[in-house]
């Protein structure tokens, strides 16, 4: 038995197909027309709210630098501090170190004896007083440091450190300028007065001649020279020089009285900054009374020897006329530190060498 077809059914059971499809579309265009409003309410809304955004921008700023020289008249648009015009400190310029003095005036006294001593070459006076000086102030640095040097010049080397290491030990407080002076003994060494040798010297001595109301009047001037690389203590320089005067009966005699000389620097201070330094020495042999001359005869000056010396020790020596420099003392003494002894020459001779024999091979 067959069913049968949907078309033989009456028009009255078919379902709404139709119909149903277009309800479906219509209710997904209501669904999504709601979806929309809300979307667009919910948008809206969030129009209304007030929202701060932080950027940074960069600000370019366009600084203007004159050149070397120019002058403008333009401002900067960066404002800049008020330049501040500081004025200078004012230069302090170092205290230099002095000599302190000594206590005790006649341990003043003995120590300057004593240098005039060591300067004459007299070392035993001048210990002897130093020694005297050394009792009453055992801790002042000036007789300290002068018996390092007497000894320094006598070759008593461990004994001149002794003397020179206390003055170190005193301090700048204690000893002043003489505390430089010891530590660079220490620390540099002893330096012997030959060492001078060639580096100090006499140049020719000019004599000036001319009257004066108080009798005879003579200048010296005596010219000294340095090597440019010499380092010497001015105080250790001595200059001595010997007079001697003709008499009314043809003797030559050495000048006895100092009073009669004066002697200064042509300039100080003495550094041979420009060249020689010339010391400048007056000697005036005084008038006498027509009795006392006929009773002891007349003075007339003849010549000079000047000796330069450096710590004692001889460096140069000119004699006018030149035999007066046989007339000095210890002439004929043979000791090696004697600068006026004849030379020796033994030690160049061959050990077979007789001095009895002749010089010429026998015939």
């Amino acid at each position: 038995m067959t069913s049968p077809s949907t078309d033989s059914l009456p028009k009255q059971t078919r379902p709404p197909v139709f119909a149903i499809a277009c309800g479906c579309l219509a209710l997904l265009a209501v669904g999504q027309l709601a979806i929309g409003g809300i979307a667009l309410a919910k948008r809206f809304q969030d129009s209304q709210k007030v929202r701060i955004v932080e950027k940074e921008v960069p600000k370019v700023v366009t600084l203007r630098i004159p050149q070397s020289g120019e002058k403008t008249a333009d401002k900067s648009i960066v404002a800049r501090p008020p330049v501040l015009e500081i004025a200078p400190l004012p230069k302090v310029e170092p205290t230099p170190l002095t000599t302190p003095s000594i206590a005790i005036p006649r341990s003043e006294r003995l120590v300057k004896e004593a240098k005039q001593a060591r300067i004459a070459g007299d070392m035993m006076r001048a210990i002897t007083k130093l020694e005297s000086a050394l009792e009453e102030s055992p801790h002042e640095a000036s007789v300290l440091f002068e018996l390092g040097q007497i000894h320094e010049n006598m070759g008593v080397l461990d004994k001149a450190s002794e003397y020179y290491e206390q003055v170190f030990q005193l301090g700048v407080a204690g000893a002043g300028s003489l505390y430089q002076a010891a530590a660079a003994k220490l620390r540099d060494g002893f330096e012997r007065p030959t060492d001078k040798l060639g580096k100090l010297s006499l140049d020719r001595v000019g004599i000036i001649k001319g009257e004066d109301p108080k009798g005879q009047k003579v200048t010296l001037t005596i010219p000294v020279e340095v090597a440019p690389d010499a380092e010497l203590d001015v105080g250790e320089i001595s200059i001595e020089v010997n007079f001697f005067n003709l008499t009314s009966k043809g003797d030559i005699v050495p000048l006895e009285d100092d009073s009669w000389v004066e002697q200064h620097w042509l300039t100080e201070p003495i550094n041979w900054a420009d060249g020689p330094e010339t010391l400048l020495m007056t000697y005036t042999i005084p008038s006498q009374s027509v009795a006392n001359e006929h009773l002891f005869g007349s003075l007339e000056y003849y010549g000079q020897v000047v000796t330069l010396s450096y710590k004692g020790e001889v460096m140069d020596m000119e004699a006018w006329p030149r035999h007066l420099a046989a007339r000095l003392p210890n002439r004929n003494s043979q000791n090696m530190n004697d600068p006026y002894a004849l030379p020796d020459f033994s030690n160049e001779f061959p050990p077979d060498f007789d001095p009895s024999a002749g010089l010429l091979p026998p015939r």
